[in-house]
């Protein structure tokens, strides 16, 4: 990958495109290209909406190679959320894809003069920028299924739904699977609405006749690649537990540890879970059959396979398997405890495009505003379609927890920097408090996994409930999960290479042999350092100071049942985090 693809949506006479060498940005990709975009060139105080925010679209630095779980994918913008710097990150076909046709990046710049949707077409001979108006309000699936028809049986897709058209600060961008359908999304920081600002519908890729990338070191890659696989296959997490049930696995081990956060962060365990868990999906799926029902990879070259599909009880497809942060946000959060309704749930967020988890977050504030009955899965599915049809609650909703919590007088709305929390009360886990105090993307889980540690015992253990080693912990996380983030490799290899030495040597080496330059663990800590302090300088550009890495005041007032305690990490502690 040796070249980044600018579109200016606003030129004159219409859009414009060009093909430019990295530059100054050669050696990053995946996160670290995103946010060294946006960092350098994205006014922070602009208008996330206008046209001098960029949307940055980024492969990993090992992405398009048949190195395994190297095709996540980085969306990167100034997030209509948080106000501040966003790294998104999907699976799905597109990385691979961009990877062998030699992209680092594409880069959406610029405003349509006029209302007018476009769509983008790539290959190995060159770049299309079509105006198709027929394309308005479609949901992503018809819109696939349209591009498939005009491009042929071998694109993928990138996409918007109606809320990303809509500008909703939930909205996400859509990557289509394995099997061409929208099921893979950056969901968080509403990415969608800034595609949906630039005017572009849908991105349709074609790597036909493209070569998988070559490693600097083809011999030692090689035998990188077999001992990094090997790693995974043996641990208990990656090659055991992930792939038998999912990530919904979490279920009953996140509510037997009292941290499961039920009824809009009310209390710390759901009584009726184990309705909603891996191991009662896995039966379900496994009973109805059908292709990729309980095991399957978000994308090619996937080892791990902890995603599915999930089919109705007619044995038609529905949706993707509902992965952990879906059906607690739409499950127990919100006092649900059917899975068919949270996988059709699921299917709307995907058609809508629509983070499942501001989502699920906004739905059960709402709840306790009153606007319908916790449990009441009929009236959750209601509010999710007005959201895809924009009605005037739609478009309450669709913007996010923080703003529906303003409008409906709710104080106990579970965001930082505006973005809702993930499905693990910080109360409860503390370290994962610390994480979304502190990240630069606000409350997301996977900047920094201190549940690994906290609840799960791997690499170590830290007190869950106690303050104490969390600061260190939730730091050093950090700083490791914007390295992983830019390689394009799935942040759940830091369950293996947590607790196996050799597993992240062979991760070392298999980055060291297809770059060409060995690397090594400070390696890693000082690239994680230099992602995050352009992403630190930027929020600080925007107006962030150490106030915005703050927990909400009911965290640290209102003790949280089993456990009965409050989030104990203090400010001071929390203003050390970033102090590497």
């Amino acid at each position: 990958m040796d070249k980044i693809l600018r579109i200016d949506m606003g030129a004159d006479g219409g859009p414009q495109f060009k093909t430019e060498p990295m530059g100054d940005y050669a050696g990053f990709g995946g996160r670290g290209l995103t946010s060294s975009i946006i960092a350098k060139e994205v006014p922070p105080s602009c208008h996330p909406l206008g046209k001098d925010n960029k949307l940055v679209i980024a492969p990993g630095l090992l992405s398009g190679s048949v190195a395994a779980m190297s095709g996540r994918i980085s969306v990167g913008c100034k997030s209509p959320l948080t106000g501040g710097i966003k790294e998104s990150n999907s699976g799905g076909q597109a990385s691979q894809m961009l990877g062998r046709l030699g992209y680092a990046a594409i880069v959406l710049e610029g405003k349509p003069k006029e209302k007018t949707l476009y769509k983008v077409f790539i290959n190995k001979d060159g770049v299309e920028v079509k105006e198709d108006n027929s394309l308005c309000m479609l949901g992503n699936y018809d819109t696939a299924d349209k591009m498939k028809a005009e491009y042929g049986d071998k694109v993928h897709c990138i996409s918007i739904g109606p809320a990303g058209e809509m500008k909703m600060s939930a909205a996400s961008v859509a990557f289509t699977d394995m099997e061409q359908r929208p099921t893979r999304h950056a969901g968080r920081g509403g990415v969608g609405a800034v595609m949906g600002a630039k005017g572009v519908k849908v991105i349709v890729i074609d790597d036909t006749g493209c070569a998988a990338r070559t490693p600097a070191d083809p011999e030692k890659f090689k035998a990188a690649n077999k001992e990094f696989v090997a790693g995974l296959r043996k641990h208990a997490v990656t090659g055991e537990g992930l792939p038998a049930y999912g990530t919904n696995v979490l279920t009953n081990v996140i509510n037997e540890a009292g941290a499961y956060p039920t009824n809009n962060f009310a209390t710390g365990q759901f009584e009726t879970a184990g309705k909603i868990s891996g191991e009662t999906q896995a039966e379900l799926e496994n009973a109805r059959g059908g292709e990729g029902s309980a095991t399957h990879g978000c994308h090619r070259g996937c080892v791990i396979r902890c995603s599915g599909t999930f089919y109705d009880k007619n044995g038609n497809f529905l949706s993707k398997q509902p992965e952990y942060e879906t059906v607690w946000a739409h499950g127990g959060n919100c006092g649900i405890d059917d899975l068919d309704k949270i996988a059709q749930i699921d299917r709307l967020d995907d058609d809508f495009g629509l983070d499942t988890i501001e989502m699920g977050a906004t739905i059960a504030v709402a709840m306790e505003a009153g606007v319908a009955e916790f449990g009441d899965a009929d009236a959750a599915i209601k509010l999710v379609k007005e959201v895809g049809q924009g009605t005037p609650l739609g478009r309450i909703l669709g913007n996010g927890a923080a703003v529906t919590g303003k409008v409906y007088g709710i104080e106990r709305v579970p965001v930082v920097k505006g973005q809702a929390m993930p499905a693990y009360d910080p109360r409860a886990v503390q370290g994962q408090g610390v994480t979304y105090a502190t990240s630069t993307m606000g409350a997301d889980h996977t900047a920094g996994y201190a549940v690994a540690t906290n609840i799960l015992g791997i690499g170590g253990s830290v007190d869950p409930l106690k303050p104490e080693g969390q600061v260190d912990l939730s730091r050093n996380l950090q700083l490791a999960t914007a390295a992983i983030d830019s390689t394009g490799m799935c942040v759940f290899i830091a369950f293996a290479i947590l607790d196996q030495p050799e597993t992240f040597q062979a991760l070392l080496d298999l980055i060291g042999s297809f770059s060409g330059s060995p690397m090594t663990a400070d390696d890693v800590t000082a690239f994680g350092q230099t992602i995050m302090k352009l992403e630190r300088e930027f929020n600080a550009k925007a107006g962030f100071t150490n106030e915005a890495d703050r927990l909400p005041d009911y965290f640290q007032s209102e003790p949280l049942a089993p456990h009965n305690v409050t989030f104990a990490v203090t400010a001071e502690e929390l203003d050390q985090v970033h102090n590497y």
